[in-house]
């Protein structure tokens, strides 16, 4: 069987793995239907990791134009799946994390009353589906309905405790936002039909390419709602408001797919359609693009450390530390050359293994003591210390310590972006590292004042109690699995920036990714090419240094924070800050019309 031919079972796979547990799940044990589903997570990666296998030792980008409908003279209404190097690895994470999140559920997760054995590992092989199906679709417009699949599958999932009023209200607000998104993407999407009339991204770029020169007043609109939407996935200023509210609710198995791939897939499709499109001839200015794509990553990276710093809600911590780091990979972005998108992509890796360790982590807490809260955990994560030490290690991660993979990530990132990114790098990955460590100082080691009065804080909603999310209330006893997985995970991080063959792979990726010439002669031509090589992503001995100098600065301030009184009142100046993420739809959809106009502003 060639590439092409296994690019539509890569999708097929866990969505019949979801037909059949959604048909039988009923009439099957709960082993059973967990163990299905772990099989066709697994099946959908295997078949992944060998098509980026054989294509990592190819020329070209397979393509697989599904029912056969070839493109003649260039010209084609067929739907084609691209297999390039990019988008089979992405499946190939995508894939990794579904198991990993499978693995840490199996036999302990608590499905809710009225529910069958089969409804959680079914919804989850849906995500993957369409998050597998997303990465690899040639055509835009079965983007969108891969990203509506990915999103409504991502809404279940988020209030998948229904029962609980605060689930149905953050999948109400990540609905709403992330609708909206959906919307201005299809807009854009029939505003670049009407100048075109295509609907492939290789097509759209064929098209544009006959007509070079400055880009009009539709063609603007359109690219500006199409990577609109795209960002409102990705969670970038000022579309980030329903991620955290997500978070802060949703089963801990489903925010490791949420912080650790599903944002960085909004990024992903940012970068593929200004790549495939709009960079070519008659496409959208590299200085535009990159102007929207810096400025609005600079602001994603401060206000996402900011908030994930003010927070004693571990959920709600980590997903704010992945809007910080989304405002990195989208300043990585913003370069438009193959050092920047080879250094987002081993930053992607890195982060998602570490990531999602630390939510599983934070996980084994909730079913243990029924809360998330920094302050009402002092002390008593200490009968836990091989999840403090994996959520320690997490934190250095986080921080960029070498040699893991975000280290390396960074460092390769911060290079490539050039001149004063360079501080604004080190502070980001130092705060939310230093947030992380602070957090698991206080739990895990006790350290500092135990607070006085550990209830809700006053500016904290979602602090409290919890409902641990394991059959028969809090945990005795820590199953293996819920400690095997973020251990693998962490290893994988560390993998990342030890292996030089994955470097190596990644530098070719990238630099296929940045080939719009060849992406369009290999989808409509079938040429295979191989673009011009450039370095891959390495280490460096000033990426090392500001590695370890961000270190130290997330150790220095999470023991000078620990070290001083807890206090509970806010400060004068994070009002405003907390004032903004209200947790009111009506305030979020403001936001982001207020987004959709500062983005057109920057491209126009």
């Amino acid at each position: 069987m060639s590439v092409a031919q296994t690019l539509p079972l890569i999708v097929i796979t866990p969505m019949f793995g979801a037909a059949l547990l959604v048909g039988a799940g009923r009439r099957l044990p709960r082993f059973a239907a967990e163990t299905l589903g772990c099989l066709f997570a697994a099946g959908a990666a295997v078949l992944a990791l060998l098509a980026l296998a054989a294509t990592g030792s190819s020329a070209g980008q397979p393509a697989e134009w599904v029912g056969g409908w070839r493109p003649h003279n260039g010209v084609s209404v067929g739907i084609v799946l691209v297999g390039d190097r990019t988008g089979l690895g992405l499946a190939t994470l995508v894939s990794l994390l579904v198991l990993a999140a499978l693995a840490y559920a199996w036999r302990y997760f608590a499905e809710p009353p009225r529910r069958h054995a089969g409804s959680f590992p079914a919804l989850v092989l849906l995500f993957q589906a369409g998050m597998c199906g997303f990465t690899l679709t040639g055509d835009l417009f079965n983007a969108f309905v891969f990203f509506e699949l990915m999103g409504v599958v991502a809404y279940a999932l988020t209030g998948y405790r229904v029962e609980e009023a605060r689930a149905v209200q953050g999948a109400l607000v990540f609905g709403v936002v992330n609708s909206l998104g959906g919307y201005t993407t299809l807009l854009g999407i029939g505003l670049l039909y009407a100048h075109t009339g295509e609907l492939g991204f290789a097509q759209i770029g064929n098209a544009l390419a006959g007509s070079p020169g400055t880009p009009d007043a539709l063609l603007i609109a359109g690219f500006t709602l199409v990577v609109t939407g795209l960002l409102v996935k990705a969670a970038a200023v000022p579309f980030h408001f329903w991620l955290a509210d997500a978070h802060a609710v949703a089963p801990t198995p489903v925010c490791m797919l949420m912080s650790g791939v599903m944002v960085e897939l909004g990024l992903y499709g940012a970068a593929r359609v200004y790549w495939t499109v709009f960079a070519g001839p008659g496409g959208m200015p590299a200085a535009d693009a990159h102007r929207a794509l810096l400025a609005l990553g600079v602001l994603t990276a401060v206000l996402g450390t900011l908030m994930c710093w003010q927070q004693r809600h571990l959920k709600r911590l980590l997903a704010y530390s992945t809007v910080a780091h989304a405002g990195l990979f989208l300043m990585g972005l913003a370069v438009l050359s193959p050092a920047g998108v080879g250094g987002v992509a081993v930053y992607v890796l890195g982060h998602a293994g570490v990531k999602a360790a630390l939510f599983a982590c934070v996980g084994i807490l909730l079913d243990r003591f029924a809360s998330v809260d920094e302050h009402q955990l002092h002390g008593r994560g200490r009968e836990l210390p091989w999840v403090g030490a994996l959520f320690g290690a997490g934190g250095l991660a986080l921080a960029g310590l070498p040699p893991f993979g975000t280290a390396l990530g960074k460092a390769v990132t911060e290079e490539a972006v050039g001149g004063w990114a360079t501080a604004l790098f080190v502070l980001v990955s130092a705060v939310t590292g230093g947030a992380v460590l602070r957090a698991g100082a206080r739990v895990f080691l006790g350290l500092g004042t135990r607070p006085a009065d550990a209830g809700r804080h006053p500016a904290d909603e979602t602090a409290g109690e919890e409902e641990p999310e394991t059959r028969g209330g809090p945990l005795s006893r820590i199953p293996d699995t819920m400690l095997t997985v973020p251990a693998v995970l962490l290893a994988a991080a560390l993998a990342v920036g030890l292996v030089p063959g994955l470097r190596t792979g990644i530098g070719q990726a990238a630099d296929a990714f940045t080939d719009h010439a060849g992406y369009l002669a290999a989808v409509l031509h079938g040429r295979a090419a191989e673009p011009v090589p450039t370095p891959p992503p390495h280490w460096t001995a000033s990426g090392v240094l500001w590695g370890l100098v961000a270190t130290a600065l997330a150790a220095g301030l999470a023991l000078w924070t620990v070290r001083r009184p807890v206090r509970d009142d806010v400060a004068r100046w994070t009002v405003p800050l907390r004032r903004m993420h209200s947790g009111h739809v009506g305030d979020y959809i403001a936001w982001f019309l207020a987004g959709v106009t500062l983005l057109g502003a920057l491209i126009a």
